[in-house]
């Protein structure tokens, strides 16, 4: 008899506990109720709702535009559309780098409309303080390191992050202060395995290398969703955009030929 009990979510005890058992961690983005079923159902063990919302969903050229409400609004319905993951919304620009008051408010906010576990903060040494007025007030922080999607600008651009000392720095601060995981992004190898060597708290890459306790990707990447551009660092293992393209127009073709609806779509007396 199938239990109707939800299933237990995963915590950051969990997590935690999956990189000392050398347990890789598996993290794909979510922005809505039906993909954070189906990544849920997949056994997905953390769903960012990530400002990448802002390029993905909305058709921006960054993450820069997303707003603390779109955050609300896309994370609560990946809340309510699972069960066993630990969901983490992000903390859109400029809500990390207002200073500490700014930035509590914002998480808590997140907290309490999204019903999420935890949020992520872009940034490390810089963010020590933030970081750790959240966890003090009981909001798990994912610290995000190495490319900064929201400071893209004043990085030059979406570019490979190759100050090693600036990376571990960042990162080992980050941890003191209290964040339960730390993601890095667009990193080389050698330099994420180092920082993972050295954190005792799980590290999530993306373009970051083999050697992280986990991974992070866009699902709609993953999932051949998107058309244009395709980052180094993702592999795609479906190319469902086509796959809709190709359904779609032989619904427009059935419908052209009379072909739909047929009988076993139309009602009788």
């Amino acid at each position: 008899m199938t239990s109707s009990q939800p299933k237990r979510r995963i915590t950051i005890r969990d997590l935690q506990k999956m990189k000392t058992r050398g347990q890789r961690i598996t993290m794909l983005t979510a922005y809505d109720f039906p993909t954070a079923q189906l990544l849920d159902e997949a056994g997905v063990d953390v769903l960012l709702v990530g400002d990448s919302l802002g390029m993905v969903v909305q058709g921006h050229s960054t993450t820069i535009p997303v707003t603390l409400n779109h955050m609300i609004y896309h994370g609560e319905m990946v809340t309510r559309g699972s069960q066993r993951a630990f969901v983490l919304v992000d903390l859109p620009f400029p809500h990390g780098q207002l200073g500490v008051q700014d930035t509590l408010r914002a998480a808590a906010k997140l907290m309490k409309k999204t019903g999420c576990h935890g949020v992520k903060l872009e940034g490390g040494a810089a963010q020590a303080d933030t970081i750790a007025a959240l966890v003090d007030a009981g909001i798990p922080v994912m610290a995000h390191v190495g490319l900064r999607p929201q400071s893209v600008h004043a990085l030059g651009g979406y570019v490979v992050q190759r100050n090693a000392e600036r990376v571990l720095h960042d990162a080992t601060t980050a941890q003191q202060a209290g964040a339960f995981s730390v993601l890095m992004e667009c990193v080389p190898d050698a330099i994420a395995a180092e920082v993972t060597r050295q954190l005792t708290v799980p590290t999530i890459g993306i373009g970051a290398g083999p050697h992280c306790d986990g991974q992070v990707l866009v699902t709609n990447d993953l999932l051949g969703w998107n058309s244009g551009y395709l980052p180094k660092f993702v592999r795609q293992y479906a190319q469902l955009r086509q796959m809709a393209v190709e359904a779609v127009t032989q619904f427009k073709n059935d419908l052209q030929n009379g072909d739909f609806p047929g009988q076993a779509e139309t009602f009788q007396e």
